[in-house]
């Protein structure tokens, strides 16, 4: 009796690029910046700034409420919020350009202190889910001609983390800013062993 060893599944990542997500470049963020402002998307554009600048991930980004960012009208330069994944705190720094941008939509969106910052179109009580989120930032990449394969929600969170890095060098400071609890996720999740290899790599001259 002969008996079959061939898998009947088909795995999760078949003809998938999985791995890390591609930050977006600057020209890549003003790409998409300028987009969101000349369509008057409020709620992307102050979407779209809080993720670049908060470094957060999905789920901590689509729970914020107003009150986590607010005192009173006005929108603080800095927040704290604690992580659901690892459950200790992280702070975050909110530009003027993000603050605008957070207002424009409170104004617009006539949203309360206690209230999601991005309330879910389908039912207020709720907040953007995660999935609607990623659905989202597909659309902006796709947007300006970028393969949607390469970049998701941890995009946003990258994006920033990796530009600090790059300018600075200064790992610790980008460890405190991603939340992580240790710098060898830092160092993973940046992918910098291997950029810093090939850059050097690259300015060798044999």
């Amino acid at each position: 009796m002969n008996v079959s060893t061939q898998n009947p599944f088909t795995p999760w990542n078949k003809g998938k690029l999985v791995g890390q997500k591609a930050p977006l470049r600057l020209r890549d963020i003003w790409a998409i910046r300028v987009r969101l402002q000349l369509a008057k998307k409020t709620r992307d554009l102050a979407l779209f700034n809080l993720a670049i600048d908060s470094k957060l991930r999905g789920c901590d980004l689509v729970n914020l409420r107003i009150r986590d960012i607010a005192h009173g009208a006005c929108i603080s330069p800095r927040a704290i919020v604690m992580q659901q994944k690892t459950h200790r705190p992280v702070q975050f720094e909110i530009t003027e350009q993000t603050r605008i941008a957070i207002i424009d939509w409170i104004q617009i969106s006539k949203l309360r202190s206690e209230d999601f910052l991005f309330p879910s179109r389908i039912n207020s009580a709720k907040h953007l889910s995660t999935r609607q989120y990623a659905r989202i930032v597909k659309a902006w990449v796709t947007e300006i001609g970028l393969d949607a394969s390469i970049y998701g929600t941890h995009t946003m969170r990258r994006t920033k983390a990796s530009l600090i890095y790059r300018r600075t060098k200064n790992l610790r400071a980008v460890q405190l800013l991603l939340g992580h609890t240790k710098l060898e996720s830092t160092v993973r999740y940046l992918g910098i062993e291997v950029d810093d290899a090939l850059e050097m790599a690259e300015q060798t001259e044999v």
